[in-house]
């Protein structure tokens, strides 16, 4: 393993650390909905930049086919599962309310994936753990804002809102913890696997969860143009590094 357990944990900090600024942003000066929109558009397209330069690179290279199958179907299964089981509690105890318990969950499995990812990188290598940590970093930033402003929208309350963004945080360190200590001896099944695995939360995230919810309100072309900007910073800032 290139870094040891407690420095891959110490690199961790970094991205709930920033988890921890959007939300507290997005918690103290809620953004109204145009701007909860370009928010969550910007999001989607780093999520997007994280998976064209990070996770599919790496599973093209592994050439693992039926792990990759098996690992994305799995996610797939999961996503679909989450949304139906939540949608349908959101459905029975409110219905005439807005239910985004799905897009909190899809994020908790999110945040775990983001801190394994990091502990995987660093079990490659140095330079790669620390790429994928920046890149990871700005990604969970917006996410908080992301979440936390889709709590606000539905009037949850700062106790509901604070717990979930504990939450979040307590996800990402144990996902770093297992890619560090576990994942980083597995075989390469079951790492493919696990990173399509990734690919299909992330994937699910993006098109049924953040676009979703960013079409709900009339569209600009500067909010749309915040989907482009995403992408681009994060492909920039990997490129610098």
């Amino acid at each position: 393993m290139t870094s040891s357990v407690g420095g891959i944990l110490n690199y961790a900090l970094y991205p709930v650390l920033a988890l921890a600024a959007g939300g507290g942003a997005a918690l103290l000066r809620p953004p109204g909905a145009p701007l909860r929109s370009a928010i969550q558009h910007f999001t989607a397209g780093v999520v997007f930049a994280a998976l064209a330069t990070e996770l599919l690179p790496d599973l093209m290279h592994r050439r693992l086919p039926w792990a990759t199958l098996t690992g994305f179907a799995l996610g797939v299964l999961v996503m679909l599962a989450i949304k139906h089981f939540t949608e349908k509690a959101g459905q029975d105890a409110a219905p005439k309310g807005k239910n985004v318990d799905s897009l909190l969950w899809i994020l908790g499995v999110d945040f775990v994936l983001d801190g394994v990812l990091i502990g995987l990188g660093f079990a490659a290598g140095k330079k790669q753990g620390l790429i994928l940590t920046v890149a990871l970093s700005l990604e969970v930033l917006f996410l908080g804002l992301s979440s936390v402003t889709a709590l606000v929208s539905v009037g949850a309350t700062r106790t509901r809102i604070a717990s979930f963004i504990g939450f979040y945080m307590a996800c990402l360190l144990f996902g770093a913890l297992g890619g560090a200590l576990v994942l980083a001896n597995a075989s390469a099944i079951v790492l493919d696997a696990t990173l399509a695995f990734g690919v299909a939360a992330l994937l699910y995230l993006v098109t049924e969860e953040l676009l979703v919810e960013a079409h709900e309100v009339a569209e600009t072309p500067l909010q749309t143009a915040t989907f482009f900007i995403g992408f681009i910073a994060l492909l920039v800032v990997e490129m610098i590094i």
